[in-house]
């Protein structure tokens, strides 16, 4: 976005601005706000830049378990629960474990107890070559993916826990392969289950207009079936484990 064009947005004029960036003039509470919702800005950030213009943070960051964030608790198992049979999760701004499904239980059986520990991290539970790693088909093409997530990730937020927990997982042994099969619409999960390969197909969902930085950081991931065998074994699985 140029400077005219966030001027406008932000409804004040290119010369204020400028001033404003270049130090001149010292923004108000509620510009720095301003300009911060016209720039995207997360919220974690956004209390960032108010410190450092000298004013208090706007945003609170409660613990999950906090009474206040019981509403959230509650709509996110109603959402995991409403995708059965398709497996899914919450997770952090760390990728760490916060909520699941039934669903899920089952795809971690053979999984060291080691990795089943909370604070279960799922990236590393990914990719532990004792983790879901040896039984991902595909595994070159899913770490790939992973790792340009968490690469990505690392480099919008200047964060010691995502750097440290890059570095733990890229090292880790695996195939380099990043090819996608041809014609293919997005990275799938290949996961045997037996004599039997699921096929899923990951989503990802945010909440909306979040006003509290635990919110904003939190991360539904939904795994739906890529093809009619994985939907009917996901099927199966469920009524096994009703």
């Amino acid at each position: 976005m140029s400077q005219l064009d966030l001027a406008l947005e932000a409804e004040i004029s290119q010369k204020h601005l400028s001033f404003v960036e270049s130090g001149r003039s010292a923004p108000s509470r509620d510009m720095v706000l301003r300009l911060a919702d016209r720039l995207d800005v997360p919220l974690r950030e956004r209390n960032t830049l108010l410190l450092a213009a000298g004013y208090a943070p706007h945003y609170a960051a409660r613990a999950l378990d906090d009474a206040a964030m019981a509403p959230v608790g509650a709509v996110m198992q109603r959402v995991l629960a409403a995708h059965e049979p398709a497996p899914a999760l919450a997770i952090d701004r760390h990728w760490n474990l916060v909520a699941k499904n039934r669903m899920v239980d089952p795809m971690l059986r053979y999984c060291a107890p080691r990795l089943l520990e909370p604070p279960i991290n799922v990236l590393r539970l990914s990719l532990e070559p004792e983790g879901m790693a040896q039984r991902i088909e595909n595994l070159g093409e899913w770490r790939a993916h992973l790792l340009h997530r968490l690469r990505s990730q690392r480099a919008r937020e200047d964060d010691a826990t995502l750097k440290a927990l890059y570095e733990e997982l890229v090292v880790l042994p695996g195939p380099e392969n990043s090819e996608h099969a041809p014609n293919a619409i997005a990275v799938p999960l290949k996961l045997r289950a037996g004599e039997t390969t699921l096929s899923f197909l990951s989503m990802t969902m945010m909440f909306g207009a979040p006003l509290d930085i635990t919110v904003a950081d939190l991360a539904i991931e939904t795994f739906l079936p890529e093809d009619e065998a994985t939907a009917a074994a996901l099927q199966r699985i469920a009524v096994s484990f009703a």
